[in-house]
Formats: C-alpha cells, structure tokens, sequence
C-alpha cells in the first residue's frame, strides 16, 4: 500500500535563539577551561536533550548554591537569577560564570531604575517561572506587583498610581500581553512602558512564524519542553488561529492518531529546542509518509551575543 502523502510546513525562524545558544556555549567552554565537574544553578536551559547532553561531558545540575561543593566553578542559567544568588557566590568567594541572556538583563536593569527613582512595578508574567523569580529578585521585596492576566489587572488597587511602571517576562504571548498592557494604561493612564518592549526578538520572530504556519497547515506540532514557557506560547499562537497545536520533546511523542485526516502539518520549535530534534521529527513523518517539505521564511536572525569576559580571559 503507498504511503500517504504529507505537507510539511518548517516554520523559520525556530529553534535556539541567541541566549540560549550563548547559554550553552558558557557551560561548553567553562567545562573545557575548568574541566569537569563544572556546576549549574538549576537548567541551564529548559530542554531535557539538551541538559541531559551537558551532563553526560561533565555538567552538575543542582538547585541552589549550597548544593555547590568548595572549589568549583559554577554557572547560573539563562533565564537570570535574584541578586541574592550572586552575593552570595561572592560571599563564599566561588568562582561563577554568569549565562543570563542579555535580554533578560536589560528587564533587571529596567527594574533597578525603577527602584532607585521610587517608581513602582507591575511585572508581566508567570508565577514562579525561573525568569520571573530572577527579575523580581533584581529589587528590594514589595516592589514589583506580579500580573498574569486581565483579571490580575481588574483587581489591582492601588492607592497612589502616579509613579507607577511595567515590565514585562521576556517569553510572553505577543497577543495577550498587548492586551493586558493596554488593560493597565486603561486602568492607570500615567504608566510608564519600556523604551523598547521586553518581549524578546526570538520569541517575537518565532510567534509571527506559526502564525504564518497556522494559515497553511491543518495541524501545528512545536516541538520543546513542557515547562519552556516559550514553546508553550507558540503552541497558544497556533490555536488562536484556529489551528490545533501539540506541544511535544521529541518524536516519539508524536500521536498519530491526533494527526489522523490530516494533510498539512506545520512543525516549529521553542528557543531552547536544538535543531537535531526537529530534524528527528521530520525523519519519523518520512518513515510513515510520503513527504513534500517546505519552508516557511518570515524573517533572517543575524542576532549574536558576547561570551562573559571571564571566559575569555587566558588562564
């Protein structure tokens, strides 16, 4: 029996952005210029392929500092920690190689201004999400308002909103965060918004892809890890186009029978996922169809971002 034929639509841009391939490249080389056991402050990024990889050259994975041993280098993820964390490397005067994405820096650089002109803080994002912790861990406690949703927005009172500002998880719904945002300014005409949104360019570029995917397949599968707040957004894009989406790791995740009378797939991947991954979804379609494949181009990523100097320096 000849196998079906399948369209295959591969979103572009997708895959690692710039943080995340910077990320990974800090625990790389920290491992090859220190040698293993190289320790780091929760996932480095959220992908299991991936962490699982830097584990197997030498990566120690733990939860907080005192899980590190004396005498050892260690690495905080990409997605930022409190200012805590840092004091207290410096305090037990450990060697540490800071992988926060340059992105997610600016929005703690936005927050400490903030602070110091005694503005205060609406945050934009997902309750304990390791981004969000870090951020509001940038400023003293009770100085930044967590917001999830236009419901958060409705209940918010505040008795002096004059010098009152947001800021914004660089992983968020473009859509839903436009309309929160606009609920806020809304709710609080004087509010003051980032010179240059927060949402960052990947996630940004990734969203606008599967828009553009969902238009052209019946059925949209992004592949990433559940607790990738990024990959779980493009899922939600997909859907408020009218497509059905599935957020799956790899290919053995795939259910075919959820893809069962469906002739056009769209495949993308959250900012964490690596490229082999989504080359291995590909392979298994070609085990069960006849394929014809197409990229989907909506914009060139040229985006690069500097390694720490620390690594840099000659031992």
């Amino acid at each position: 029996m000849d196998a079906k034929n399948m369209n295959v639509y591969i979103a572009s841009p997708r895959g690692f952005c710039a943080g995340v391939d910077r990320a990974i490249q800090i625990v790389e080389i920290a491992l090859e210029k220190y040698g293993a056991p190289v320790y780091v402050r929760h996932e480095i990024v959220h992908n299991k392929f991936v962490v699982e990889g830097l584990k197997k050259r030498g990566a120690i994975f733990v939860d907080e500092l005192d899980e590190v041993p004396e005498d050892v280098p260690v690495v905080f993820s990409a997605h930022g920690v409190p200012k805590s964390v840092p004091e207290e490397a410096r305090r037990r005067r450990m060697l540490y190689v800071d992988a926060t994405c340059p992105l997610v820096s600016k929005v703690h650089r936005e927050a400490e201004r903030h602070e110091k002109s005694g503005t205060r803080i609406i945050m934009i994002g997902h309750s304990g999400h390791a981004e969000v912790v870090g951020t509001m861990g940038q400023v003293g406690e009770g100085r930044i308002m967590l917001v999830e949703t236009l419901q958060d927005v409705e209940r918010l009172e505040l008795e002096n909103s004059a010098n009152l500002a947001y800021i914004t998880q660089t992983t968020l719904s473009l859509d839903d965060t436009a309309d929160i945002i606009a609920a806020l300014k809304i709710k609080f005409p004087h509010i003051q918004g980032p010179k240059k949104e927060d949402i960052c360019y990947a996630t940004t570029n990734r969203q606008g892809a599967v828009k553009v995917l969902a238009e052209k397949a019946e059925a949209v599968l992004i592949i990433g890890a559940s607790n990738s707040s990024n990959s779980r957004r493009l899922v939600e894009v997909a859907r408020r186009q009218g497509c059905k989406s599935m957020l799956i790791q790899r290919a053995r995740d795939i259910d075919w029978d959820w893809l069962s009378g469906v002739d056009n797939v769209g495949i993308s991947a959250g900012a964490s996922a690596p490229e082999v991954l989504v080359e291995e979804v590909i392979e298994a379609f070609r085990g069960r169809y006849n394929i014809r494949l197409e990229s989907v181009m909506t914009v060139e990523e040229n985006v690069r971002f500097r390694l720490p100097a620390i690594l840099l320096k000659e031992s």
